[in-house]
């Protein structure tokens, strides 16, 4: 089974992430652990990666769907995978239809977590109200105007890809407003479980 989550941040892909590797034994890529293997273990897209990265810059979709050609061929993938962080844009997307082709794999599904941006925005302040209560640590970044940047950002860039995967038929939406367990449940009626 290989899938990719979208939904804007906070809406719940890494909990559904999770509950899908153990549901189906299927992998979680996430592309900057993915470019941090490939870096360590010296091939041939790591080095192109780790060069631009130690300069500074932003590693090409070029790249990164080199890394991810090279990752979804370990023996772990054989089962499956879900595509974590990645695709981000159209471009990406594209490529990784092609990228796919070329090993003879599709995408099983894209499924898309669909939520309210502000009722994400109240659920985050509740959530640092309660971590701080609770005397644990918030990070820097969970705080509403970040998190409004963070879905500004998601609903410029990364939004468009419902459209690109409407188009090739691979898209599926639920209500990611929903409880975890009815999500997830959700997901899995998709997926055919």
């Amino acid at each position: 089974m290989r899938l990719i989550l979208l939904g804007p941040p906070g809406a719940g892909k890494g909990t559904q992430a999770g509950r899908l590797v153990e549901a189906y034994g299927i992998v979680q890529l996430s592309t900057g652990d993915m470019l941090r293997a490939a870096v360590k273990a010296g091939s041939e897209v790591g080095l192109k990666a780790k060069a631009v990265m130690e300069s500074g810059g932003l590693v090409s979709d070029e790249i990164v769907i080199g890394v991810v050609a090279d990752r979804i061929d370990e023996p772990d993938c054989a089962r499956g995978f879900i595509l974590d962080g990645f695709p981000r844009t159209v471009p990406q997307a594209e490529a990784l239809t092609v990228m796919l082709a070329s090993k003879g794999l599709k995408l099983d599904a894209v499924v898309e977590l669909v939520v309210d941006a502000e009722a994400l925005v109240a659920r985050m302040e509740n959530r640092v109200k309660e971590t701080l209560a609770a005397g644990g640590t918030v990070r820097a970044d969970d705080n509403p105007e970040s998190f409004r940047k963070r879905l500004a950002e998601y609903r410029e860039k990364t939004a468009p890809l419902s459209g690109y995967y409407a188009g090739t038929g691979e898209l599926k939406t639920v209500d990611g407003m929903k409880p975890i367990d009815e999500v997830t449940a959700d997901i899995a009626a998709i997926l055919g479980a």
